[in-house]
């Protein structure tokens, strides 16, 4: 099985430079939108498929700088005999060394026999395909595959429909199963006779009049037509090709008016039966049209779960139920970094797996704010509902996500995502001192901690900062949420009896908090849980932090507005 080991790109499109080394089985390219998964998608598919011409334009060139001109070059391993024929493509093979990822200039002992193709457009727009080699340039020797070795190379592609796939139309997956032999010409052509006999132009009696006028025109001029002209169909302008025949079920109805998810499953299934023909295959969005229990269905057809891959997949993906089927080793990570874009293979970063599928979501993301639990991310998403109706920017529009740290694992599972090249910060109360080594192994890899000051909860930071109004607002939430009866246990265990709940609002209303029963009131919030689901501090957030945000205490806003600019940076 023909396998891509290495593929580079230069100045196409958004990607000025990429050096890439897939793996054998499913590639699934991951990472915020417009980062260049679909474009790497493309590259391969115009380097490596069947056809003798394309249309480029200057947007193609990164930049739109037509002077530097597009490369992009794919190097096989795994070679059948064909391609390590000594006679037509002895000077251009090289060696592909695995453990290093060097393509050698000659094959060697210990090293993989390979074969690189690059495609190559300069301001002309004319795409030129090459086999190259060091011995073959030194030798001033140039040559493409052979035709038939580019058909059988190339890869098939599923994008958003794939209605040629149904079809035995040249390059389809069903082409493929017939090994390109399905020659139905002879066929297609007495059909296209036989309707053409069986025309009857006496169906159509709005033509006569046009009929009897062009015939008597024609004698008028001499031009010998006859006694009477006709309308007939044109015999040369009947064209049937390969597409003409495609699959029915057994009443008839055509394959491709399945739904989109039935027919890309249909088309995957029938790329695995083809995989000894045609071993590449190219998937756009791969969970498109699909119900998560259909994506699953989907990656198992194409072999996600086999030892011994029946194919080599590139797929994109913005889904989280494909993240958390696949395996570490097969999501790699889209990212642009210093001018050039970089795969990155999850695996690469260790023991990611069970972060990878607690936080799916998290690796469609651009940046990532890893909360100490359940009441950071639902103040986070409040105040974001709150800012976001005001008109400001919204965090999924600045390409942030949220995930929860599960209070003691914060800073672990933090330093998992960063060590995957993701763009990650903390927020977290400072009650507890932070583990000092995997802080310092997450400050030094560029993250960001943003905590509340004074040794502060959350629930503390909130009853100390707030105006007295909102203040009372949460007292309120809280008792809405917990029963009075159990507030008021609350507030008198933390007072050992000293205070109770009605002494409590009535000093909101009359005089305001004092800085005591502010404390007081922060500790059996923290202490009790009174606010601690995501769906409560969610309503906090929104309800009475965000409409309080301008009269409140800077000791929180100044950790808020910092975790937020961190946000919009990451979007700039």
């Amino acid at each position: 099985m023909t396998l891509i080991r290495v593929l580079e790109i230069e100045n196409f499109r958004a990607i000025r430079k990429l050096r890439w080394l897939p793996g054998p089985g499913v590639n699934c390219l991951i990472g915020p939108g417009d980062s260049g998964k679909s474009t790497i998608l493309d590259a391969i598919d115009l380097c490596l498929g069947a056809r003798r011409s394309l249309s480029f334009t200057d947007v193609d060139f990164h930049g739109i700088d037509f002077d530097q001109p597009i490369r992009i070059s794919v190097t096989f391993g795994a070679l059948d005999e064909p391609l390590k024929n000594i006679d037509a493509y002895g000077d251009f093979l090289v060696g592909f060394n695995a453990g290093t990822g060097i393509i050698e200039p000659e094959p060697g002992a210990g090293i993989e026999t390979a074969l690189t193709l690059q495609l190559t457009v300069r301001s002309d727009l004319e795409p030129e395909w090459s086999l190259i080699s060091p011995r073959a340039q030194a030798a001033g020797r140039t040559r493409n595959l052979n035709w038939a070795d580019r058909t059988r190379t190339a890869p098939a592609r599923l994008g958003v429909t794939g209605d040629t796939h149904l079809t035995w139309r040249r390059g389809s997956v069903l082409s493929k199963l017939t090994g390109g032999k399905a020659d139905t010409s002879s066929e297609l052509t007495r059909l296209a006779r036989e309707m053409r006999d069986a025309f009857d132009q006496a169906g159509l009696k709005e033509l006569d009049d046009s009929l009897k006028l062009v015939t008597a025109a024609a004698g008028e001029m001499g031009v010998p037509v006859g006694a009477a002209v006709q309308a007939l169909i044109d015999a040369g302008s009947i064209s049937f090709t390969g597409g003409t025949i495609s699959l029915h079920d057994e009443n008839g109805i055509p394959l491709r008016s399945l739904g989109l998810g039935s027919s890309r499953l249909l088309i995957a299934a029938l790329q695995r039966k083809a995989a000894d023909k045609a071993t590449t295959f190219l998937i756009d969005e791969l969970e498109y049209g699909l119900e998560p229990h259909r994506i699953i269905r989907l990656l198992g057809a194409l072999g996600a779960k086999e030892q011994v891959p029946p194919l080599q997949v590139f797929a994109t993906t913005h889904s989280p139920t494909t993240v958390t089927e696949l395996s570490a080793h097969q999501l790699h990570i889209v990212r642009e970094k210093g001018g050039e874009h970089i795969v990155t293979r999850a695996s690469d970063a260790g023991d990611v797996q069970g972060t990878v599928r607690a936080h799916a979501h998290a690796l469609l993301a651009t940046s990532i704010v890893v909360c100490e639990g359940g009441s950071e991310i639902g103040l986070m998403r409040g105040l974001d509902q709150h800012f976001t109706a005001a008109g400001n920017r919204s965090l999924a529009a600045c390409g942030a996500t949220l995930v929860n740290g599960n209070g003691d694992e914060t800073f672990s599972r933090a330093n998992a995502l960063q060590s995957l090249g993701y763009r990650v910060a903390i927020l977290r109360d400072s009650d507890k001192p932070a583990p000092a080594a995997a802080e310092a192994t997450f400050l030094a890899g560029g993250g960001h901690v943003f905590d509340w000051g004074g040794g502060r909860a959350l629930e503390q930071e909130l009853f100390a900062a707030l105006p007295d109004g909102p203040a009372g607002k949460l007292l309120e939430l809280a008792i809405e949420v917990k029963d009075r009866a159990l507030v008021e246990a609350h507030v008198k265990t933390i007072s050992n009896g000293a205070t109770s709940l009605s002494d409590l609002e009535i000093e909101v209303l009359l005089d305001g908090l004092s800085p005591d029963s502010r404390t007081l009131l922060g500790n059996a919030a923290a202490r009790f849980g009174w606010l601690k689901t995501i769906t409560t501090m969610e309503t906090a957030g929104r309800t009475i932090v965000g409409p309080a945000y301008d009269d409140t205490d800077i000791s929180l806003t100044g950790v808020m507005d910092g975790v937020l600019d961190w946000v919009a940076d990451g979007a700039r």
